[in-house]
């Protein structure tokens, strides 16, 4: 009966162990997949941002030039 028992704790502990270290692999996925998220946003973002800002500079430029032809002529 005890080996019975002495059996049943080490499946016991046994199964806390292998739960704990399922719960961490899931914790760790998640946290890679919230970082990877979070670098294709950042990524977006900037491209958004080098978009803007060269139109921007393609405007100012093309408007500045053609207030200088009118000036000028």
């Amino acid at each position: 009966m005890a080996q019975i028992e002495l059996a049943f704790e080490q499946e016991m502990a046994l199964e806390k162990r292998r739960r704990e270290q399922l719960r961490k692999r899931a914790s760790n996925r998640s946290r890679a997949r919230r970082i990877q998220r979070t670098e294709v946003r950042g990524r977006n973002r900037f491209s958004v941002l080098l978009v803007a800002l060269t139109v921007t500079v393609v405007t100012v430029v093309f408007l500045m030039f053609e207030t200088l032809a009118w000036l000028m002529g």
